[in-house]
């Protein structure tokens, strides 16, 4: 059966913070436009661009480093390998020579501060995370391409389908929990094995085993390195980082050099139940920290929620079996499955459906992965997404400043702190007596989202937003 697929590499993306429909989906739509330019050989040619950003990107696009995003993809920088210490650079040097090398070629007039538009009255129907590239070339001829970032990095053309990354045969299709759970009944396979039969529609199975190793390097380092870094954030709020410091109070003055080490001495601290759900806290601040600081992270399945997944999957490899890394790839594919059922049914993006489709759908990815390691049954699986989600059910977007900081980062360590409940409860119980199936809380989820108001899906103009009297920069 032929299928527009998302690939569980589609749902995890490496790329840069704050925000995956925000930063990485104009980062990955100016790059489109950029391989158009390529395409058509017409890059020499190009003698001027603006940016028109519209509904949820230009309300909060400062805050979110959306300008930022659009001028490294300009510059044809790649965000899963661009050395993020050089991005501030790259930034003061087209804002003081009103220049930007287009794909690191051909140099072209472009003052951000003229040449970036926000647009905050005005939306486009699709959707509310829209953009559009105005390009002159030398002839005196211009065109235009519009982009819509319709959350976890997926980015949309005006026009095109908006399914996964190409059209493969799937040995298993499937777009809801009912379609996924009748070939694990037929089969016999877990949710981590369908899942990895689907993937060799894309590469090998080696080949996802290495991914999905890739995926986890680039969340264990996030972890690690936020928590062992202090400061202020950016942006205006002045928050202060906290993961370093809980982590050091935690691992009174241990001594050790490498990820290996302290993960070491933080499985000998014992199980206790609160210096286990500082840990699992402590991961969630991290990640999110060194998003808000734009730093490199997965989208799992957005940047604003990034830390839900590593956060549960660390917790697992650090309290529950450490030696057993093989369980990564099983956790990752599962907690795929969960996200990608979610984008087909429902959305991922705040922007249309509030924080319920971001640290929501995060926590039942989280739920599922978790449940498919500790040996739950398929349905126990099931189960343990549909209860993380039911309990997210209308959670708004409402970031103050239009900042991922407040309160983003600390919803990531609600959330995962939920999906290892919900996993824990799922595991203890008999999905034939449950009430609510996952289809039908995304289903609900979904209603919940068209039914929201405006100004709780990541617009700052409700919520905290509004009511937490703070002196901000403009954003």
């Amino acid at each position: 059966m032929s299928s527009e697929a998302i690939s569980a590499f589609d749902i995890f993306k490496i790329g840069i913070g704050p925000s995956s429909s925000h930063t990485l989906g104009p980062w990955r739509a100016a790059l489109r436009l950029l391989d158009h330019l390529q395409n058509q050989q017409q890059v020499s040619k190009v003698t001027s661009i603006r940016v028109l950003l519209y509904g949820s990107l230009a309300k909060t696009g400062k805050g979110h480093g959306t300008a930022t995003a659009v001028q490294m993809g300009l510059l044809g920088a790649d965000p899963v390998v661009f050395p993020t210490e050089q991005i501030a650079s790259q930034l003061q040097a087209i804002a003081s020579q009103k220049t930007l090398l287009l794909g690191g070629l051909h140099e072209i007039n472009f003052d951000p501060q003229e040449d970036i538009e926000y647009l905050i009255t005005e939306s486009l129907p699709f959707h509310s995370n829209a953009l559009s590239f105005l390009v002159t070339l030398a002839s005196g001829s211009s065109f235009s391409q519009t982009y819509y970032s319709v959350g976890g990095g997926f980015v949309v053309q005006e026009g095109e389908n908006q399914n996964g990354s190409k059209k493969v045969e799937l040995s298993f299709p499937f777009s809801t929990a009912q379609e996924l759970q009748h070939w694990c009944m037929k089969t016999g396979l877990s949710i981590h094995e369908v899942m990895m039969e689907n993937e060799m529609g894309w590469r090998s199975e080696q080949q996802t085993i290495d991914q999905s190793n890739r995926i986890w390097s680039v969340m264990r380092d996030c972890i690690f390195k936020g928590c062992h870094t202090q400061g202020i954030l950016p942006g205006g709020l002045d928050v202060v980082r906290r993961a370093a410091e809980l982590n050091k109070k935690l691992l009174k003055g241990k001594s050790y050099s490498t990820y290996d080490e302290w993960t070491a001495c933080i499985a000998a601290g014992g199980h206790g139940f609160n210096y286990t759900l500082d840990w699992v806290s402590c991961f969630a601040l991290a990640v999110n920290e060194e998003n808000a600081s734009f730093g490199r992270v997965v989208t799992a399945p957005t940047n604003g929620a990034a830390g839900v997944v590593p956060a549960v999957l660390q917790y697992f490899l650090s309290f529950c079996d450490t030696n057993d890394h093989k369980s990564i790839t099983s956790f990752l594919l599962t907690a795929a499955a969960i996200g990608i059922i979610f984008k087909q049914g429902a959305t991922l993006s705040a922007a249309m459906g509030g924080c319920q489709a971001e640290i929501g759908v995060s926590a039942a990815m989280a739920a599922a992965g978790l449940t498919e390691v500790m040996g739950g049954t398929q349905r126990q699986v099931l189960m343990a997404a549909e209860i993380a989600m039911e309990h997210h059910l209308g959670l708004t977007c409402d970031p103050i400043g239009g900042l991922v900081q407040v309160p983003c980062i600390e919803r990531n360590t609600m959330g995962a702190i939920k999906a290892i409940t919900a996993s824990q409860l799922a595991l203890q119980s008999t999905p034939d007596l449950a009430k609510v199936s996952l289809d039908a809380v995304i289903k609900t989820m979904w209603e919940t989202a068209k039914d929201m108001n405006h100004k709780y899906k990541e617009t700052a103009d409700g919520g905290l937003a509004i009511n937490v009297p703070l002196s901000l920069p403009e954003c």
